[in-house]
């Protein structure tokens, strides 16, 4: 599948669904970021109707999503509270400038220094953390806004505090909705549906949303009916001069405000980090194992971020909850991200009284099913499998958001992780040669030590390689490799096939990537003239 080679909507068919199913689980996060920001609930609906349009068609990512970043919360709280609305959006349009600046700087290769045991543990601990977030919804408990994944809410209590308190502040009507709703998606599954053309077309968070509408009708009047704080709740502007005051404006007169500078700073360092690790995690679930160019994505974040805080919106970054909703949903494209761009904008001014009668509890059970795929159990064996060098960072990562939050949580982890790797590395010097033999075949040489440290060169020296190529990767003379690196090995066998790339392995086992005990024995000679592989442009 090469997606250079076809047009935006030539896998409409997948992305169309994905794209709806990506756009049902935006509209509570996008609002829910806001209240938490302490912004105005539609700025949150600005920063996903940018991350979903422009950065859409700016980015290279095929299969990330972006819209307001759950992660900046904190932040943006303090700097509405110390700048006023008005100015922050002046810091988020300076902060775009900052990233488009780290783009063209190639800042980009950052995002390539962070173990595979660290992303794991990131996309299962935002899995745990969607599930514990969601439960209190699904039981009608809906006092912490949706988007807050931070340990300490908001409301003063912690993700565990508020499981305890929802059984006394239990919805019977938002339970039976939660549980129909996990019932359908759980069937929809199964893959004697799948043998049904309909079930195909139609996807089930679409059947669970539109079942919880009705339901939520039904039981209106009764002791059961669920009240507005169980719905969806969509600014509804009527006219357009009421639409257009939702929008504000920067207060461009605070450009000499060294506050400004500073929060603009914080902005886009955060922000790009975030993004960065999400598009790690994105391409790790990328069935077609691409690769996403992280300089290019750091333009287009840039480009969001300035045209967000220019209307009135939050910052934005790429996002792994609705990433991982759209990969999950079949989404192919980048066209996916787009349509539900487009589904926002369509739906906040046409037709938001409908989806103000969205249940919560509807949403929360698409979210625990999507949060349950990023933490499944079989994740968890095959990291204790790998030995402690790469479960102890992993779990390490996983309590670490769940105790703090995503950006601090994975700092942890990377702290043990680095531990474990300038452990294993620091006797052993480290090389990687890349030479191209005559007749069209690339010859990669390993070294004797290949280790995390050399994730960045060789993802970058693999992206290089052109397409209808042969290439022999060769550790004939190598004496250790890292898990990450067979990771890296595999992925690329893997998006290879759709490049038309014959690959050949010399002292690795082709399909877990280990040193066979040949590896280690001999000297080859080659008579190939050295090429070193110019990887300075290939996350452009």
């Amino acid at each position: 599948m090469s997606e250079q080679n076809s047009g935006l909507f030539s896998e409409l068919k997948s992305d169309l669904p994905a794209g709806l199913v990506v756009f049902l689980v935006a509209v509570p996060l996008c609002l829910g970021i806001a209240l938490a920001s302490g912004a105005p609930l539609f700025s949150g609906i600005i920063a996903g109707i940018v991350g979903g349009t422009v950065v859409a068609l700016a980015s290279g990512s095929p299969l990330g999503v972006s819209g307001p970043a759950a992660g900046l919360a904190v932040i943006v709280l303090t700097a509405i509270q110390s700048l006023g609305y008005e100015t922050f959006l002046l810091a988020v349009v300076i902060a775009g400038v900052f990233q488009v600046l780290l783009g063209f700087a190639k800042a980009g290769v950052i995002g390539y220094f962070f173990p595979s045991s660290v992303i794991k543990g990131m996309l299962s601990g935002i899995g745990l953390i969607i599930i514990l977030k969601q439960i209190p919804h699904a039981f009608g408990y809906d006092s912490d806004p949706e988007g807050d994944l931070a340990f300490q809410q908001m409301d003063g209590e912690t993700t565990f505090s508020a499981l305890e308190h929802m059984f006394s502040a239990i919805t019977p009507g938002a339970l039976l909705i939660s549980v129909l709703s996990l019932a359908i998606l759980l069937i929809w599954q199964r893959p004697f549906i799948k043998k049904f053309k309909i079930f195909n077309i139609i996807q089930g968070p679409l059947v669970v949303v539109v079942l919880g509408i009705v339901l939520q009708g039904v039981l209106a009047g009764t002791e059961w009916g669920l009240s507005a704080d169980h719905l969806v709740s969509l600014p509804v502007a009527e006219g357009w001069s009421e639409i257009t005051g939702l929008f504000t404006l920067p207060a461009f007169g605070e450009w000499n405000n060294p506050a400004v500078w500073v929060t603009a700073f914080t902005i886009a360092v955060v922000a790009s980090l975030e993004t960065l690790l999400c598009v790690e995690a994105t391409d790790k679930l990328d069935p077609y194992k691409r690769l996403t160019p992280t300089n290019r994505e750091l333009k287009a974040q840039g480009l969001g971020n300035f045209l967000s805080g220019l209307v009135g919106g939050l910052p934005v970054t790429q996002v792994i909850v609705r990433s991982s909703a759209n990969i999950q949903s079949g989404g192919k494209t980048k066209a996916a991200a787009f349509i539900h761009g487009i589904m926002l904008l369509v739906s906040v001014l046409a037709i938001p009284t409908v989806l103000n009668m969205i249940p919560l509890a509807s949403l929360a059970a698409i979210l625990i099913i999507v949060g349950f795929k990023l933490a499944k159990p079989s994740l968890f064996k095959e990291m204790f499998k790998q030995g402690h060098k790469q479960f102890i960072p992993f779990m390490v990562t996983i309590v670490g958001i769940l105790l703090t939050d995503l950006l601090v949580g994975i700092g942890i982890g990377l702290a043990v992780a680095v531990f474990y790797i300038l452990l294993n590395n620091y006797k052993t010097p480290y090389f990687v040669e890349d030479k191209r033999k005559d007749k069209g075949v690339i010859h990669l040489e390993l070294a004797e030590d290949v280790s995390f440290l050399n994730k960045a060169s060789i993802l970058l020296s693999l992206k290089k390689l052109p397409e209808n190529s042969k290439v022999i990767i060769d550790a004939s003379q190598t004496l250790h490799i890292d898990y990450d690196i067979q990771d890296i090995l595999i992925d690329f066998k893997a998006n290879a096939a759709y490049k038309d790339i014959e690959l050949e392995f010399v002292g690795l086992d082709e399909e877990t990537m280990e040193l066979q005990p040949s590896a280690k024995q001999g000297k080859v000679v080659r008579n190939s003239k050295q090429l070193k592989l110019d990887s300075s442009v290939a996350t452009s």
